[in-house]
C-alpha cells in the first residue's frame, strides 16, 4: 500500500534527543569522557563567573560546542549556531531540550574570550590527558615532539611597512608589492600583527603564520601536550622543553624523546641529557653531537622511537584537516592556541573513545 503524505503537522511531539541518538552511536564515548573532564573544571568555572547578573552560556556548552565544531569540520562560528537550531544530535551533545533556542553567534564568540583569559582549554585538555591516565592509556616513559605551521587568518596583502610608509591599496584592496623586500624587520601584517612571514623550505611559498609544537606519548599516539608560539623567535627545540619541563613538574618521568633532524643541535641533546632523558632525535649526516652518539643510533630503543615518532604527523594531519587548523580562525598567539588544544582535546577523546569504548 502506498503511503501518504501528512502535511499537517501534530501539534504536541513526545520524544527526547536521548531517543534519537542511536546506543552504539560514537559521540557517546566521547560525550562520556568530556563531561567526566568538565567535572573536575567546576571549581574553575565558578571563579570565572559572578554570581549576580544574567545567565550567560554555560562554560560547558560552551567547550563541547567547540569539541563539535572540530569534530565536525564546522567552517564558523555562525554556521554552528544555525545548525544547533534543528541538529538533534548536537542539541543531545549540549544536553539541551528541543525547546531551548540556539546561540546566538555574537555571544557565542564573545564568550570565548573569557575562556581565553583563563586559560580553559588547557585546563580542559589536561583534564581528558589525566582521564586517559586513569584509564592507563599513557605509558609515561616513551615520547615524541614535533612542530608544525598553523597558517594566520590574514592575507599576505595586509603585510605592510611598519612605518606606513610605501604604496598602499587601491579601490580594489589590491597591493602591488612586486619587486620589494618584505621582511619580519620592516613589515607586519596590518590584520594580525602577532603572526609573523617564514617559509616551511626552500622553493616553498612564505606565508603569513603561527609554530604550532606538540609532546605526543608513544604508547598509544594520544597527545599529552601542546603549545602555539609565534614562528620567529622561539626554536622548536626550545619550545619542545617547555613542553618536557611542563609534564616534568607533573610529575611524569620521561625517559626518552623522539624527534626529527630540526631537533638536532648541541644545546637541545645537552638539555635532554641534563635532564636524565635519552635523546633518540633523528642524527644529522657528518654532525657529531655528544649525548648522540652512533651506539645510541643502534639500539633497539632508538630505532622503536624512529618508527614511533612519525605517528605524531597524524595528530597534525587531523588538526589541520578535521579539526579546521590548516588556517586559524582567530587571531593572535593566544587565541590560536586556545583553539589548536581544543582541537587537539578533539582528537584525544577519539583516541580514548576508541581505545576504550565505554567510559568507566
Amino acid at each position: 500500500m502506498r503511503g501518504q503524505v501528512d502535511p499537517q503537522s501534530q501539534l504536541f511531539s513526545y520524544f527526547s534527543p536521548e531517543e534519537r541518538v542511536p546506543a552504539d552511536h560514537p559521540l557517546r564515548a566521547i560525550k562520556a569522557y568530556a563531561d567526566q573532564a568538565l567535572k573536575a573544571l567546576s571549581d574553575t568555572f565558578n571563579r570565572m563567573y559572578d554570581q549576580a547578573g544574567r545567565p550567560s552560556i554555560p562554560p560547558e556548552r560552551l567547550l563541547k560546542a567547540n569539541l563539535l565544531i572540530a569534530l565536525y569540520s564546522v567552517r564558523s562560528d555562525r554556521l554552528f549556531c544555525e545548525m544547533l537550531d534543528y541538529n538533534i544530535l548536537f542539541r543531545w551533545f549540549l544536553d539541551m531540550n528541543l525547546e531551548e533556542p540556539s546561540f546566538d553567534h555574537s555571544s557565542f564568540s564573545k564568550n570565548r574570550e573569557r575562556l581565553v583569559r583563563h586559560e580553559v582549554a588547557l585546563q580542559f585538555f589536561d583534564a581528558v590527558v589525566q582521564e586517559a591516565r586513569r584509564q592507563r592509556l599513557l605509558s609515561d616513559e616513551h615520547f615524541s615532539v614535533d612542530g608544525t605551521l598553523i597558517e594566520a587568518w590574514a592575507s599576505m596583502k595586509s603585510f605592510q611597512k611598519k612605518d606606513g610608509s610605501g604604496q598602499g591599496p587601491d579601490d580594489d584592496g589590491d597591493v602591488d608589492f612586486k619587486g620589494q623586500k618584505r621582511t619580519n624587520a620592516t613589515h607586519e601584517s596590518t590584520t594580525d600583527r602577532e603572526s609573523k612571514l617564514l617559509r616551511k623550505g626552500p622553493g616553498k611559498e612564505s606565508k603569513l603564520c603561527f609554530a604550532g609544537h606538540a609532546l605526543m606519548d608513544n604508547r598509544y599516539g594520544l597527545v599529552t601536550d601542546l603549545t602555539v608560539t609565534p614562528s620567529v623567535g622561539v626554536t622548536e627545540p626550545d619550545a619542545a622543553l617547555d613542553l618536557i619541563d611542563r609534564q616534568r613538574c607533573n610529575g611524569v618521568r620521561i625517559g626518552t624523546v623522539g624527534a626529527d633532524r630540526g631537533y638536532h643541535t648541541r644545546a637541545f641533546v645537552k638539555e635532554l641529557n641534563e635532564r636524565g632523558i635519552k635523546p633518540h632525535v633523528a642524527r644529522k649526516d657528518g654532525h657529531r653531537t655528544p649525548g648522540l652518539d652512533g651506539r645510541t643510533a643502534r639500539s633497539i630503543g632508538y630505532r622503536a622511537s624512529q618508527r614511533a615518532r612519525k605517528r605524531i604527523e597524524q595528530v597534525f594531519g587531523w588538526c589541520k584537516t578535521v579539526g579546521g587548523l590548516r588556517k586559524t580562525r582567530v587571531r593572535g598567539v593566544e587565541r590560536t592556541r586556545h583553539w589548536a588544544l581544543l582541537s587537539a582535546t578533539a582528537f584525544n577523546l577519539v583516541r580514548i573513545a576508541r581505545l576504550r569504548p565505554l567510559a568507566g
